[in-house]
Order: structure tokens, then C-alpha cells, then sequence
């Protein structure tokens, strides 16, 4: 029951804040490419939403607990350092927020310097356009991978179900606004990403340039790249300007169901 409850209030927050950033792409875009418009989107929007569903798949059936169910099964067994300080649940719940951020900060930077983990992430990079739907472009394998990391953090630190809950669904939400194709005014931009990755900010890590692409590595909050000195503030061509993507994988070829599936087992 508790399942349930669980995988519906994700749902529902995902496609509330997926029917909102893509109305918005709709009425203020801020690319206008070929891309991001007509029967190219559409191949886009296909691949991209198949490979939520497929991952979401893969993901309840290697791991039916999810984050969420360890968060319950770690609290009936007494495990976790919080849990063994006795610490107090708000307290514990504000902290394991702000870690599990940077644990998802530190695996995003991880999956860019390790070979085997870059091989299955640059499939993320491979989308030419940049859209609310290159959020969902994952593979199922890093999907997994990344189920296990923060399974292991949620059960290193005790977080409280309910800040496990919250953090999946606010994690979501906002890497589908920083992933989207949205004309966020420049002082709004401004303001925003100094706690919150803006689209802006999170272009720059699309660019084709290894300079930019090695760069703003958050999804949520925006000081982790302050603090580790990875922030680059906007993309030397300008964003009107840039390329997306990476070098090697460019055309419409890059947008298949098949290929895209496929290509952490490519040599390039």
C-alpha cells in the first residue's frame, strides 16, 4: 500500500511539472531550432519519453523498493547513522536532503571522469536538442546504477521516508525545469540559480565544447559547482550560438529508439 502511495505521488508531480514546463517551451521558447520543432521534435519526444517508461520499467523490476522503500526497510531495521544519534527527525530529514543532492552531484561527476560510467552516460549528451524531454533520456542502466548509489546513502544515513520522498520528487521536478527549452527572463535567471540550477546553467553542460560539457554539474542546487569550482557561468558562443550535443554523434540518427538504446555499447 505504501508502494502505491509512493509511485502515485511521483507520477502525479511528474507529469503536473512536465505538462507545465512543456506548455511553457510551447508559449516563450527559448531555442528555436529544427531540433526542437516539427517532425524532428517528434522523433525526439518519442525516444526520450519511450526511455522514462522503459527505465521505469527496468527500475521496478531490478529494484521494486526504490529509494523510498529502502528509506522504510533501513527505519524497520534501526539503521543509519541518524538513527543512531538519536537525532531529531526534522533535523535528520533537512540534512539527508542537502547529502543526497550532493551524492547525486558527486555520481553526475563521476559518470563524466570514469570511462566504463561516461560510456553509458553520454548517451544523456547524445540528444542534439534540448528540451523538457532530455531530462527522461537516460539509460536504463544508469538509472539502476544511480538506484543503488543513493540506496546506499539513504541507508548510510537513516534519512527519514518522508525527506527521501520529497528529495525524489523535488530532484524530478527541478531537472525537468533546468532541462528545459524555457526564455526564463535574465534577472529571474539571475536570482534563480544562485540556490536553483536555471535552464541557462544547465545548457552549458549540453554544449559539444569538453570545456563547457565539464562544467555545471547540478541538477538541483546550483552552490555545488560554486564550491567545487566547476560552475561556468554561460557558454563561450553565446546559447543562441553553441552547439548541442557531442561531436560524434550528429544527425538524425541520434534520435533513434535503437540507437540510442545501444550506444554504451559502442566504442564511439
Amino acid at each position: 500500500m505504501i508502494e502505491f502511495s509512493e509511485a502515485t505521488i511521483r507520477l502525479a508531480a511528474f507529469l503536473a511539472i512536465f505538462a507545465a514546463m512543456a506548455a511553457y517551451e510551447l508559449w516563450s521558447p527559448r531555442l528555436e531550432r529544427a531540433e526542437m520543432t516539427g517532425a524532428m521534435k517528434s522523433k525526439r519526444w518519442f525516444t526520450n519519453l519511450s526511455m522514462v517508461v522503459i527505465s521505469s520499467i527496468c527500475l521496478r523490476l531490478l529494484f521494486p523498493a526504490a529509494a523510498v522503500g529502502t528509506a522504510l526497510y533501513a527505519e524497520s531495521r534501526g539503521w543509519g547513522l541518524f538513527r543512531q544519534l538519536g537525532a531529531p527527525a526534522a533535523l535528520a530529514g533537512i540534512v539527508s536532503f542537502f547529502i543526497l543532492d550532493l551524492a547525486v552531484w558527486l555520481e553526475h561527476l563521476a559518470s563524466h571522469k570514469i570511462p566504463i560510467l561516461w560510456r553509458i552516460h553520454r548517451m544523456h549528451h547524445s540528444d542534439n536538442g534540448f528540451d523538457v524531454t532530455t531530462a527522461l533520456r537516460f539509460h536504463p542502466l544508469e538509472i539502476v546504477l544511480s538506484m543503488f548509489w543513493k540506496a546506499a546513502v539513504v541507508i548510510a544515513l537513516g534519512a527519514p521516508v518522508a525527506a527521501v520522498l520529497v528529495f525524489e520528487i523535488v530532484l524530478n521536478g527541478t531537472s525537468m525545469f533546468n532541462h528545459s527549452n524555457i526564455d526564463l527572463p535574465q534577472p529571474i535567471d539571475k536570482a534563480v540559480r544562485k540556490i536553483i540550477v536555471t535552464p541557462d546553467m544547465h545548457r552549458v553542460h549540453h554544449s559539444s565544447e569538453r570545456r563547457e560539457t565539464d562544467s555545471n554539474y547540478g541538477f538541483n542546487f546550483s552552490f555545488w559547482d560554486r564550491i567545487f569550482r566547476t560552475y561556468l557561468p554561460q557558454p563561450k558562443l553565446g546559447h543562441k550560438d553553441m552547439e548541442i550535443g557531442l561531436k560524434d554523434y550528429r544527425g538524425a540518427f541520434s534520435s533513434g529508439l535503437v540507437w540510442t538504446l545501444g550506444l554504451p555499447f559502442r566504442r564511439r
